[in-house]
């Protein structure tokens, strides 16, 4: 890691455009944010890709990093993460099942009945099914969901932990199974 100064001046540097300063936070930072990508993909080839292309949004995006908000690694590492997702989200066969597009993976042998959680979801307040359906189903961040809703974040937060509470009352295994599955292929 280079010292806070250094971290500073070329966070500084490739705000300003400096493509060179790219190459320091790289050094930096790779060997980190791999770390976490080779997790997400399980598959070295896609790995480097996505941190490459990790990097590259970096240099595209840094202009919305905001020193005051949080610290360059946990903004690089949402980065990071997402980009990973996303690349296994696309990498994986995917079928959408019906209206609140519930997404499966083509492979999974599960025991679990579609149609009945599919019931249980649309018994859900419309703003719990829509929470659920954003972060679970279509793979946005909190930050991202709560946006799309024009919900403060707290709130959209404690939605998604009442719908689930609520989930995991009428269905505790097969909605666990489900949302672990969903995680596993691409959550946010």
């Amino acid at each position: 890691m280079p010292s806070p100064e250094t971290h500073i001046k070329l966070i500084e540097r490739l705000q300003q455009g400096d493509k060179s300063a790219l190459l320091g936070l790289y050094d930096a930072y790779a060997k980190a944010l791999y770390g976490i990508v080779i997790r997400i993909c399980e598959r070295e080839d896609l790995a480097q890709d996505v941190l490459q292309e990790s990097f590259v949004k970096i240099w595209q995006k840094i202009e919305q990093y905001d020193s005051e908000k949080g610290r360059f690694y946990t903004w690089a590492y949402r980065i990071a993460k997402n980009t990973a997702l996303n690349a296994v989200r696309k990498s994986t066969p995917l079928i959408q099942t019906d209206d609140l597009s519930v997404y499966t993976n083509k492979t999974a042998d599960l025991p679990t009945d579609y149609s009945e959680l599919n019931g249980l979801l649309k018994k859900l307040e419309p703003h719990h099914q829509r929470a659920i359906e954003l972060v679970y189903f279509k793979g946005l961040t909190h930050r991202e969901a709560h946006e799309e809703m024009n919900v403060p974040l707290g709130t959209f937060k404690s939605y998604v932990r009442q719908a689930l509470s609520k989930l995991r009352e009428a269905y505790p295994k097969e909605v666990l199974l489900l949302l672990l599955l969903v995680e596993m292929i691409g959550h946010g």
